[in-house]
């Protein structure tokens, strides 16, 4: 069972609250998602989410990690869904505390149904998604009334490790198109866009660490977009946008100039 009030003032024991701790800044964490960590008596974390989100957790609270990197899963999917439901059997209040936001690839909506199905009461607080913040910390509008009037999210990582995605639905103008997960197969990807229409030299931007103080922004055209980052020797997490909204990003930036 899901509680629906939006007044609650306090963590409740024996309940779960999926968490979105945004891309990396801890100031991007909402008012509730600071609140609830810091009331927490359990917060069950992934690799994204940062020391300076963790160190507002009570001195009292467990810190168990959850992992969800590419390849090195610390705990298997399944024993993280059964996890949540022991925890909160033991009448724990109980953040399961994931990076961005918990419904956009961050399989959320997998943890929930499991506690639904076994009785467990349990919040979604929504977090920044990594394509809103990471573009707005990169100089990037996701759209712009001259370059793009639609955005699509796509995950670079499917289940059985393929990028088996609709190439010719993101193959298009006037639209922006975010890839989480994708930099291990950025040659394959800027491939299947230029084989499905779009043209060698159409924008696209990698950003890596985003919105933290180590973000990098690397930008090119899907021909020269791979060699690039390879040189940048770019590591996850990364988000990578295409579109011609990146051509803004040199007018627009501001982040990584106001670190200088």
């Amino acid at each position: 069972m899901a509680h629906t009030s939006a007044t609650a003032t306090s963590a409740r024991p024996g309940w779960v609250y999926l968490v979105g701790a945004g891309p990396g800044d801890p100031e991007l964490l909402t008012i509730k998602a600071a609140r609830l960590i810091a009331e927490a008596d359990v917060i069950v974390y992934d690799n994204l989410v940062s020391d300076d989100i963790l160190d507002m957790a009570a001195p009292k609270a467990e810190r168990l990690y959850a992992g969800k990197e590419r390849g090195n899963h610390s705990l298997p999917q399944e024993q993280i869904n059964q996890l949540l439901v022991r925890l909160a059997r033991e009448g724990k209040a109980v953040v399961r505390l994931k990076g961005g936001d918990p419904y956009t690839f961050g399989r959320g909506g997998e943890e929930v149904e499991t506690l639904h199905s076994d009785g467990v009461p349990f919040e979604v607080v929504p977090g920044i998604t990594a394509a809103a913040g990471v573009a707005a910390y990169a100089g990037i509008p996701l759209t712009h009334r001259n370059h793009a009037q639609a955005c699509v999210f796509v995950t670079g990582h499917l289940k059985d490790g393929s990028m088996n995605l609709d190439w010719p639905g993101l193959a298009r103008k006037r639209q922006t198109v975010v890839i989480y997960m994708g930099l291990h197969g950025l040659p394959h990807l800027c491939e299947k866009l230029m084989e499905h229409g779009l043209p060698p030299d159409w924008p696209a931007a990698i950003v890596q660490h985003g919105t933290r103080p180590t973000q990098r922004t690397v930008t090119g055209t899907l021909t020269t977009l791979p060699g690039i980052a390879d040189a940048a020797n770019l590591k996850a997490p990364t988000l990578i946008i295409v579109g011609s909204v990146v051509t803004l990003r040199e007018q627009l930036r501001w982040h990584e100039e106001a670190g200088k």
